[in-house]
């Protein structure tokens, strides 16, 4: 049978299966395991316990849990709250500065904690309450939490842009410093249509004169928050100083926030910590089992000639390596919309990367792009999970109006996906500045 109907054939049978309600690891293991009995027979699967813990027989794969640790212990005290708090009483006399302050909220929570989810639930129930009281619409208030918990699997230290350099055996380190200008652009574009937006309908002047903040009062909340923000920068100095391994650095991370979690915010309770290592445990498992999952679906892939049959079908199309970009950014908004996005890099890297290497493009530069329209899917239905989160933390915003206040942040992110196309050197320049030119 010619390899790419066999691949049309698997990506029907994929999708139904995804779709049945069964999680994604099964879903991918018993595709693939489907589909090498048919076409290899029962001895295939000899290997397949050989392949399955292959995949997880790696160094690198301990950042995940402790990264995630780092994160569960952040988002166990009120170190969301504070930094909103914080955010908001520098930024209120800034027109639209309460949306300002939840937007630097989140774009600085995501980054401690890494979790988009925990992100809007940490800033949602807070900000949310707070913008309505002040007369914001129900719609910014809920859409731009949902937008900027988001930002969370871009700006480092990053689980997907982990998964993406296990996945494409690239340099963890780079890709964190890959994802940092863009990062840093992207919460720009935000903050800017929230300003814009607030001048608008007309509001700043009413916000501006809400409330008013001493210095002091300004001060006073900065201990609270700043010792995450210098955990951040200390991993982040360790990474890139040489001093430790991306995994090194996020089990020193992930101890210290502990430790800040016990200090400022007294987290004291054997049960507190006991259900920050259990809920850090089910995510790294659920993470660790979709990535042995996808080592296996990738197997019977290359074993059934699929991916190179792909790369070399797609490497033959005489288009233009911009219109091929164009065409792969679809697929990967499409796949965002219905799979988490570990799911489709560990699905979809191993075919994508050789195709972009081949057309000339950058793979650092190709894993921002991917991040951003895993970023797209997260406020997108139908599974769009941000929009389920702040829909659950404020019930009176139906699901229709927390979509509708999303989607000029959607906007921002297809804009700076233009951007980075005509400016790639946003992508590139900091990992060379920091690391060299990649071998």
């Amino acid at each position: 049978m010619d390899p790419l109907l066999i691949a049309l054939i698997i990506g029907v049978v994929t999708t139904v299966v995804l779709f049945s309600g069964v999680s994604v690891a099964v879903g991918l293991l018993l595709t693939a395991t489907g589909f090498l009995l048919i076409f290899d027979g029962p001895r295939s699967l000899q290997s397949l316990p050989d392949l399955f813990y292959a995949e997880l027989n790696s160094f690198a794969l301990l950042s995940i849990p402790m990264f995630i640790i780092m994160g569960a212990a952040i988002a166990s005290t009120r170190a969301g709250p504070d930094l909103y708090e914080a955010l908001e009483r520098w930024l209120t006399r800034v027109p639209g500065g309460l949306v300002v302050s939840n937007l630097g909220a989140c774009a600085l929570f995501a980054a401690m904690s890494g979790s988009s989810p925990a992100t809007c639930a940490a800033i949602g129930k807070m900000g949310i309450p707070e913008m309505r009281s002040r007369g914001y619409p129900p719609e910014v208030a809920a859409g731009s939490i949902a937008a900027g918990g988001t930002l969370g699997i871009l700006i480092p230290p990053s689980v997907t842009m982990i998964v993406y350099g296990i996945a494409t055996e690239t340099s963890i380190g780079r890709l964190f410093l890959a994802g940092v200008i863009p990062g840093l652009l992207l919460t720009v574009l935000f903050i800017g249509w929230a300003v814009f937006d607030t001048w608008r309908r007309g509001a700043a002047s009413s916000v501006l004169t809400t409330v008013r903040y001493s210095w002091r009062e300004r001060f006073e909340i900065l201990p609270r928050v700043l010792p995450f923000i210098a955990i951040i920068v200390g991993v982040l100095v360790a990474l890139y100083g040489g001093i430790s391994t991306p995994s090194e650095t996020a089990a020193v991370g992930a101890l210290l926030c502990i430790f800040a979690a016990v200090i400022i915010y007294r987290m004291l309770d054997p049960l507190e910590l006991w259900q920050v290592l259990r809920d850090s445990t089910r995510e790294s498992v659920m993470i660790l089992f979709i990535i042995a999952a996808a080592g296996v679906f990738s197997y019977m892939l290359s074993s059934l000639f699929v991916t190179q049959s792909i790369a070399h079908w797609i490497g033959a199309l005489e288009v233009n390596r911009w219109v091929l970009m164009v065409l792969i950014n679809v697929f990967l908004l499409v796949a965002g919309f219905f799979l988490p996005p570990v799911a489709v890099i560990l699905m979809s890297a191993p075919i994508l990367l050789p195709i972009i290497k081949s057309a000339g493009f950058d793979p650092y530069w190709f894993a921002v792009i991917v991040t951003i329209n895993m970023e797209i899917g997260l406020i997108t239905p139908p599974v769009g999970l941000n929009l389920y989160v702040i829909n659950g933390i404020a019930p009176d915003i139906s699901l229709q109006q927390v979509l509708w206040g999303s989607l000029p942040f959607v906007g921002c992110m297809i804009l700076a996906l233009v951007i980075l196309c005509f400016f790639p050197g946003l992508v590139t320049w900091l990992p060379t500045a920091v690391m060299g030119t990649a071998l």
